[in-house]
């Protein structure tokens, strides 16, 4: 072989081992996509804890001694501004270890498939969103099932692991501790960790979304989902909790705190939780007495939720 040939060969290793990168997929359509895609700045929110989501839908990046966590993945079309938010930050999201799901939607869970294959990290779960996971599908026991809708859908993911209701999952000095709240999606997942900076340290939790929102046609005073929500509101509330997120960024007033970063951290609050769980438990009686004709329903328009 030539010593030119032997040259060329080389650089075309190099290039195939070089970084890879996720290129953008805007094939996924629904009412909501657009704004929530929306680009968002990455920055840190306390110790090992970052913000690399997008404007409307949040995604958690955690620093371990063994590696990255991510939690949710966005849209379909999200995982592209994920993986650039990390690289943007300085880390390398090749060293993803884990991505923690908290509820198996479309716009929570369609990122990840793509972000596993980039990275081959580990996907976490419940058992009942293992199953929507799996297969990309919603199951028809979730409030937001529609059969034949195409719009619920999103890509499967392989490999998922199961996690049970209080169970630690240990990742590089760093504990995740898993809750079940279901309510919004039958295999709901609540997430919280202790992160640590300059000898403080605060408890954070990723609360699940769980708002009393559904397809057309579901009544959550008919079915399991609305005493689900009640416990789950409970548990969330009883938690350790001086740092609340959410999957929804709107939830813990994202834009609010960015303002005030100039005014030591905004973000730490230990009534957030409470706070967090009676507001929902309020979203849910307002959807209650909508189903029973006493008033309209007056909630934000979340779409997928």
């Amino acid at each position: 072989m030539s010593r030119l040939l032997v040259g060329v060969c080389l650089v075309l290793l190099l290039t195939a081992c070089g970084p890879k990168q996720l290129e953008p997929d805007d094939s996924f359509v629904c009412d909501n996509c657009e704004s929530w895609n929306e680009p968002q700045t990455p920055f840190r929110i306390y110790g090992n804890t970052w913000f690399v989501g997008t404007a409307g839908l949040s995604s958690i990046l955690v620093e371990t001694d063994e590696g990255l966590i991510l939690f949710d993945g966005g849209l379909p079309q999200s995982a592209a501004r994920i993986d650039a938010n990390i690289r943007e930050l300085g880390f390398d999201p090749l060293q993803l270890a884990a991505i923690f799901v908290s509820h198996a939607h479309f716009d929570h869970a369609g990122g990840v498939a793509a972000l596993q294959r980039l990275t081959k990290a580990s996907v976490y779960t419940s058992v009942e969103g293992a199953k929507t996971l799996s297969s990309g599908e919603l199951q028809a026991n979730d409030p937001q099932y529609l059969m034949g809708a195409e719009n619920t859908r999103f890509p499967a993911i392989s490999g998922v692991v199961t996690v049970g209701d209080g169970d630690v999952i240990a990742i590089g000095g760093v504990d995740i501790k898993a809750v079940y709240t279901p309510g919004h999606t039958p295999g709901g997942m609540t997430w919280a960790w202790e992160s640590c900076a300059l000898g403080g340290c605060y408890n954070v939790v990723y609360a699940d979304s769980l708002t009393a929102v559904s397809a057309d046609g579901y009544k959550f005073s008919g079915g399991p989902a609305a005493q689900q929500i009640i416990d789950s509101a409970d548990a969330i509330s009883l938690l350790d909790c001086d740092i609340l997120l959410s999957p929804h960024p709107f939830f813990f007033g994202l834009q609010e705190k960015l303002q005030k970063l100039g005014d030591g951290n905004p973000f730490v609050n230990n009534v957030a939780c409470s706070i967090y769980a009676e507001n929902l438990l309020g979203w849910l009686e307002r959807r209650l007495q909508s189903e029973r004709g006493m008033s309209p329903l007056a909630v934000p328009d979340l779409d997928g939720g």
